[in-house]
C-alpha cells in the first residue's frame, strides 16, 4: 500500500502542489493536516501511522512536510522505518529514498542527509520565529498595538464609580451596572483614581 502525507501550516494556505506530487506517483491513500509542524501531534498523521504496515511505502514532498522538529523528525524515521518497516520517500530528495540502497553505505548517506535536512528545517522554523519576535518589538516601538482594541468606558462609569466612592453601593452592583467584570471595574476605578490624583499634584510636582 502506498499512502502521501501532505501537510500545511494554516487552513489558509494551499496545499494542491504536495497534492499533485502525490498524484503524479499513483499514491493510493493521501492523509492531509492542515497544522503546524512544531510536534507530531496531529489527527491525520497520528490515524496515518497507525494504518502503516510492514511494506508500506510513505510519499512526502519534502522533509519540511514531516515535520520541524530536528530531534523528533529523526525519532519518527526510525520509528517508521525500523520499528513499522515502513519505506520513506522524499521526493525532492532522492537520496532519501530507503527502497534504494538498503546496503551498510546507503544507509549511512540516507541517515547524514536526514540529520542534516531536519536540522535545517528546525533552524529555519526558529529563525522565522526570531524574525517575528524582532518584527513585533519593532512594530511595537512604532505605536502598534496588537490583540482587541479595548472595549469603550459606559457613559454611566463615571457616575457609578462616584456613587462606589461614596459607599452608595457596592462593588459587585457596580460593575454589574456598568455590565463589566468585578475586575475590570475595579482596576479602571484605580486606574482613574491614579491619573485624578496625578492631574491634580501636577503643578506641584518637581
Amino acid at each position: 500500500m502506498t499512502y502521501g502525507y501532505v501537510r500545511v501550516s494554516t487552513k489558509d494556505q494551499n496545499e494542491d502542489r504536495q497534492i499533485i506530487a502525490m498524484n503524479l506517483q499513483n499514491v493510493e491513500k493521501i492523509y492531509i493536516d492542515k497544522q503546524s509542524g512544531k510536534d507530531f501531534n496531529r489527527p491525520e498523521y497520528r490515524k496515518m501511522v497507525r494504518r502503516l504496515h510492514a511494506g508500506d511505502v510513505l510519499y512526502i514532498l519534502s522533509i519540511d512536510r514531516l515535520g520541524r522538529n530536528y530531534e523528533e523528525i529523526q525519532e519518527q524515521w526510525r520509528y517508521l522505518t525500523k520499528e513499522k518497516q515502513v519505506d520513506i520517500v522524499v521526493l525532492d530528495m532522492p537520496l532519501l529514498d530507503t527502497r534504494r540502497g538498503k546496503d551498510l553505505m546507503g544507509t549511512f548517506i540516507a541517515d547524514l542527509v536526514l540529520q542534516i535536512l531536519s536540522f535545517v528545517a528546525q533552524s529555519e522554523r526558529e529563525n522565522i520565529k526570531k524574525r517575528q519576535a524582532e518584527g513585533i518589538a519593532a512594530a511595537k516601538a512604532r505605536g502598534v498595538i496588537f490583540g482587541r482594541p479595548p472595549r469603550p468606558i459606559p457613559e454611566n462609569f463615571y457616575l457609578i464609580l462616584q456613587r462606589w466612592k461614596n459607599k452608595e453601593m457596592p462593588l459587585c452592583e457596580a460593575a454589574a451596572a456598568c455590565e463589566m467584570p468585578i475586575g475590570t471595574f475595579y482596576s479602571k476605578a484605580r486606574r482613574f483614581e491614579k491619573q485624578e490624583l496625578e492631574y491634580l499634584l501636577g503643578p506641584y510636582q518637581g
